[in-house]
């Protein structure tokens, strides 16, 4: 993946590419991916639980269920093989530093359903500004943190 990486590079990235920067983005690029497949999870609950538990209720079941599928995924496939200690042990510790995540996240969420009128009927618009929000602390709280 590197090579292919390397190659889509203009040149003079190209020269500043070291194996190490190889291997990070990479690494985001794989979170990222993860990140689309939690941003479906995440889109679809909040659909699904919108009208029962009303839009904050369905923000914050879906960040669970959406965040459980992501540490799941991230373990698997984007920091195969790193980290320590049991896969409980990893969730709680993912989950714990992902707080910070969690707040940019909802809060962007919360703000878009409670100010502007598109996003609380198409609250897919706060789901996925929610999602870039914290997205750039995840990765690294859980590259430097939780999949050391």
């Amino acid at each position: 993946m590197q090579t292919t990486l390397l190659r889509l590079l203009p040149p003079p990235l190209q020269r500043a590419a070291t194996p190490q920067r190889l291997m990070l983005l990479a690494q985001f690029l794989r979170f990222g991916m993860v990140g689309v497949v939690g941003f479906i999870i995440d889109t679809a609950t909040v659909y699904a639980l919108r009208h029962p538990l009303g839009l904050y209720g369905a923000g914050a079941a879906a960040y669970i269920v959406a965040a459980t599928g992501n540490w799941l995924l991230n373990r698997l496939w984007t920091f195969r093989g790193q980290g320590n200690g049991s896969a409980h042990r990893q969730w709680a510790m993912f989950m714990l530093t992902n707080l910070v995540g969690f707040v940019l996240n909802r809060g962007t969420y919360a703000l878009l359903v409670t100010f502007v009128a598109a996003a609380a009927d198409q609250p897919v618009i706060a789901t996925a500004a929610g999602a870039v929000a914290g997205m750039f602390v995840n990765f690294s709280l859980s590259r430097r943190v939780v999949f050391r």
